[in-house]
């Protein structure tokens, strides 16, 4: 195999993932993969070639989103600001239903791929009470608030029936997020935050 012919390679492989992340993310992960190679335009077979069946497609797919996931959890973590830190996981995760609702509908429903990123789950979540029991802690959210509470938060927005317009949801995640304040008011700069 040639040099050229390996970078060819890479870049079907990187253009059939984009391709099928996008898809999957915006229509759910039951596209066929025949529809795949026509919206890449390649042939099936090259799409076989890569991934030999969808659900090979789909693991891959669905590994760059637990991946960004985790890196998004990562800077939450790394965030010295308790509470820009916890409402920024509750912001990205209404951005992530925006935009990635097939993924994740997969990732958090009964999807059979899903059992793959069992322990990426466990591990969020995990992460997750970190933050709210350090946003407790710092008083920037309510006593009695738990990690069972912000839970409900993010199933509020998973559940959130999506329509043309983000600003229902945008304005539901900014009524969960006052309701976890200690004060009932969110800060002054939440809105330029999204």
């Amino acid at each position: 195999m040639t040099r050229k012919t390996r970078t060819d390679a890479e870049h079907n492989r990187r253009l059939i993932l984009s391709v099928a992340r996008a898809a999957f993310a915006s229509e759910g992960l039951d596209l066929p993969m025949r529809e795949i190679a026509r919206r890449v335009g390649l042939g099936v077979a090259t799409v076989h070639r890569h991934f030999p069946s969808r659900a090979d497609l789909v693991t891959a797919a669905l590994t760059e989103h637990v991946a960004a996931c985790r890196a998004d959890m990562r800077a939450a973590l790394d965030d010295p600001d308790p509470w820009r830190a916890l409402s920024g996981v509750v912001r990205r995760f209404a951005e992530h239903r925006l935009r990635d609702r097939g993924l994740n509908e997969a990732l958090f429903g009964s999807h059979p791929a899903a059992a793959a990123f069992a322990a990426d789950r466990r591990e969020q979540a995990r992460a997750l009470r970190r933050l709210v029991d350090r946003a407790r802690a710092a008083g920037v959210v309510r006593d009695d608030i738990g990690v069972d509470d912000v839970r409900i938060c993010l199933a509020a927005i998973a559940s959130f029936r999506l329509t043309r317009s983000a600003v229902g949801l945008h304005r539901l995640v900014d009524l969960l997020l006052t309701g976890l304040t200690a004060d009932g008011r969110l800060p002054a700069d939440a809105a330029r935050s999204r």
